[in-house]
């Protein structure tokens, strides 16, 4: 049976990549176009303690290191370990990966895994003692669910929990724990803006699920696009958009209009989801690229709405 009756894209040639254990191919498996994804919501509760209350720079600098560190820690772990379990192949038509492509070793990438989630949790001790044991549990909590996420024996990604996931430590514990580390506490305020940010960080999600639906339902990765269909993909992701600009929406009858500012974005959005209806396969690689720059760009419109309405 070919790719093309079976319902999956073919792999598209790619440039030849970056020589095996060379600076390019750390900086591939740490995938920094992911890293909007860890930033923006330590902006966003930063902008919130700055209109609710006195912020802390050197905390907000310092959350945002972690966030880093655990974004990359959990990069380099989906590299590994969706290699591992079969999910990254040859007939992978995302972009390459790094242990699928030989570029690294298994146990570099797990070693670099650990280094990564070590430095997070240094950050973490300094961020409890000035903020206090909380801060212990969401570092802990985050930690041990970027692992989770694809590795352990109950893998979240595997399972369709991995957009919940997203949802839940993109939005929710990112945004209430940088408001927290600075603020002492979690503003209401915070609880609504965790919505729209860990909403367009799980649209990043679906793009990504819906190109691999064919893939990962070989490999045994039941994910809500492999669940649902590419139907039920669209439908969420229309739901995370929905939330992305709703929110902010329906806060500006409240807090004024500068909270309109992400809604310049709107047409972007919905030309992506367009785009992920119409398109398959590799092509959506840069649905997937543009959907990391939308929630990049949505969050500095959110916060500077923020600042400008507070």
């Amino acid at each position: 049976m070919s790719a093309a009756s079976s319902g999956a894209a073919a792999p598209e040639a790619r440039a030849p990549g970056p020589a095996p254990g060379s600076l390019r191919a750390w900086i591939l498996a740490a995938r920094p176009a992911t890293l909007g994804a860890a930033l923006v919501p330590v902006l966003v509760g930063t902008c919130v303690a700055l209109v609710e209350g006195e912020p802390r720079w050197l905390l907000a600098f310092a959350a945002g290191l972690g966030a880093t560190f655990i974004q990359i820690g959990t990069n380099l772990a989906n590299d590994v370990f969706d290699y591992e379990k079969g999910a990254d192949t040859e007939a992978r038509v995302g972009p390459l990966r790094a242990v699928q492509a030989g570029l690294l070793r298994p146990r570099q990438v797990r070693a670099a895994m650990v280094l990564m989630f070590g430095l997070a949790t240094v950050v973490g001790a300094f961020l409890a003692l000035e903020a206090g044991w909380p801060i212990v549990l969401v570092g802990l909590l985050s930690i041990a669910s970027g692992v989770a996420y694809t590795g352990g024996p109950y893998p979240l990604g595997y399972h369709g929990l991995g957009d919940l996931f997203v949802l839940a430590f993109f939005g929710f514990v990112a945004v209430c724990g940088a408001a927290f580390v600075q603020l002492g506490f979690v503003p209401a305020l915070a609880l609504w803006l965790s919505l729209p940010v860990g909403g367009l960080a799980t649209a990043i999600l679906v793009v990504n699920n819906v190109r691999d639906r064919h893939t990962d339902r070989r490999a045994g990765k039941r994910t809500l696009a492999v669940r649902l269909g590419k139907r039920g993909g669209l439908l969420e992701y229309g739901s995370m958009l929905a939330l992305g600009f709703g929110v902010p929406a329906a806060l500006a009858l409240s807090r004024g209009p500068w909270l309109l500012l992400p809604l310049l974005c709107l047409p972007w959005g919905i030309g992506l989801l367009r785009s992920l209806a119409r398109l398959e396969g590799a092509a959506l690689n840069p649905i997937l690229v543009s959907s990391a720059k939308l929630l990049v760009v949505h969050g500095v419109l959110l916060a500077a709405g923020l600042l400008l309405g507070g």
